[in-house]
């Protein structure tokens, strides 16, 4: 009884899955170069200021990017699982 009580649950979604927890994670990471920005423009002799934000802000860029482009771990693991499905039916006759 208690097994098939188990077995009838549905399995909560992994974190990564959540959105809370990816704009969580944006906006810490964010924030954090934000922080790096600013500490680099105060420590950076001002000759080599524009260098130095322009590769914090492409940073920035590829993360804001990769947050709103790239798959979860679930969407990853069903593609590695179907393609491994479809590459296993292939090789049979």
């Amino acid at each position: 009884m208690v097994m098939r009580r188990e077995a009838t649950r549905r399995a909560r979604p992994l974190a990564e899955g959540r959105w809370f927890w990816r704009r969580l994670y944006a906006f810490t990471v964010t924030g954090a170069l934000f922080w790096l920005l600013r500490g680099a423009v105060r420590a950076t002799p001002p000759e080599r200021l524009p260098e130095t934000a322009n590769g914090l802000m492409t940073l920035m860029a590829l993360i804001l990017v990769l947050y709103l482009v790239a798959p979860t771990a679930q969407q990853l693991a069903a593609v590695a699982a179907n393609l491994r499905l479809r590459l296993a039916l292939r090789g049979r006759p």
